[in-house]
């Protein structure tokens, strides 16, 4: 079985490319997932032995298993009927009917359905010696309301602080990606306008600038098959080097780099397109920074096990005013606390939530765009300043029907 080529490896020229029809990029990014493409069929794993840790863990390890199924899935980018949709009326019956769908939903199972069975062992335990079922050595387990209302203006602000500080890796994330989708459609812009003189080189480059972000999303996002997104972008000589690479998106960088070196351009041309290079090192640079720098562990230890103590000593703070709706109260509380605590976890690693498959979608269809219109946007202009030319006067005035122009004339020259 051959591997496909690249579109652009038949394309000795960039006005013999814009006469390609479009390649799938979209089905080539939108690969499936490692697990069912690797997987060998006839291999049988051995059976796990069932034991007690196992039991615990099934209902933790299906949630796991569902959110990071989720987590792989593509974002798109917002349209105007999106929009119209997200802002409607009905969106709040939306969101509620959607609501055993949502992977952060999921996620709270294992920690509700936890504290909820504490909060249920504790209203029975109680009852149990309220009723004197039970030895009468046994107390019943109730506290104070007061360290909880001392308490809960903190737990309030460390949830607050720990989802704005999130919130803020995922902003900072989004706006790197926007230099770097911006970056690419200029830089391609200043390629196609400046490299006249060599075709076949102009089109190496630009498959190089477009393969860029996709080698880029490929080194940000887990588990991503960078050998199937790039297939259709770069020659099988080119895409040999990139995989045997140790960092994908520098080799791109290196491929653009030596290939402006061997263009004939005058100095100031090539000092514009070497400058458009530093937009790519400065996107790795903070992405790689996001990525390998989280929120400090103390800090997202500390929110974890306030929360975890809290909701513990929940029942017994509220048994005495409760009874048995501590049970019910504890399950909200949980699923409210943890639920913003989860929230911010996910957008803390923002490359799995961005929409970075549809932006590097968005960059080929701009730059195959520019090269198509190119040519014919050039004849068009050339065809405008032909006309302008014959139609001026020998003095320089623009003519109107053959005439001179008049309408710049001062009335006192007459």
């Amino acid at each position: 079985m051959t591997t496909p080529k690249s579109p652009f490896q038949s394309l000795p020229s960039s006005s013999s490319f814009s006469s390609q029809s479009k390649i799938p990029l979209k089905n080539s990014l939108n690969f499936p997932s490692k697990f069912t493409c690797s997987q060998n069929p006839n291999h049988q794993s051995p059976p796990k032995s069932i034991t007690l840790i196992s039991i615990l863990r099934s209902i933790p390890d299906w949630a796991d298993g569902i959110k990071e199924r989720r987590m792989k899935q593509n974002r798109p980018l917002y349209k105007h009927e999106d929009w119209v949709r997200h802002r409607s009326s009905l969106r709040h019956i939306r969101h509620l009917l959607s609501s055993l769908s949502s992977r952060v939903i999921l996620s709270l199972v294992p920690p509700v359905i936890a504290f909820t069975s504490v909060a249920a062992f504790v209203a029975s335990y109680n009852t149990a010696v309220l009723w004197h079922l039970l030895p009468e050595i046994f107390p019943v387990l109730r506290a104070s309301s007061l360290p909880y209302q001392l308490t809960a203006p903190a737990l309030a602000l460390l949830l607050v602080f720990r989802t704005e500080a999130s919130y803020s890796r995922f902003e900072e994330g989004r706006k790197a990606w926007s230099k770097v989708i911006s970056g690419t459609n200029d830089f391609a812009r200043q390629v196609i306008v400046s490299v006249d003189n060599d075709s076949c080189l102009k089109a190496s480059i630009l498959k190089y600038i477009m393969a860029f972000p996709v080698a880029l999303k490929c080194h940000l996002k887990y588990e991503s098959d960078i050998g199937r997104d790039l297939e259709y972008l770069l020659d099988e000589d080119d895409l040999e080097v990139v995989l045997r690479s140790n960092h994908r998106p520098r080799c791109i960088i290196q491929f653009i780099s030596q290939s402006m070196q061997l263009l004939d351009l005058e100095e100031p041309k090539r000092t514009v397109l070497e400058s458009k290079v530093f937009c790519f090192h400065e996107g790795i640079g903070v992405c790689e920074q996001i990525m390998g720098i989280p929120i400090p562990l103390s800090y997202t230890r500390l929110t974890s096990r306030f929360l975890v103590l809290w909701h513990l000593t929940l029942p017994i703070i509220l048994w005495d005013d409760c009874n048995w709706i501590v049970v019910p109260a504890t399950f909200v509380s949980a699923a409210s606390l943890f639920c913003i605590e989860e929230v911010g976890v996910l957008i803390e690693e923002p490359f799995q939530m961005l929409a970075l498959d549809e932006l590097c979608i968005r960059v080929y269809d701009h730059v195959h765009e520019a090269i198509k219109s190119e040519k014919k946007i050039r004849e068009i202009l050339m065809m405008k300043n032909q006309a302008a030319s014959r139609n001026s006067s020998p003095n320089g005035h623009p003519t109107v029907g053959g005439e001179p122009n008049n309408l710049t004339s001062h009335p006192c020259d007459n």
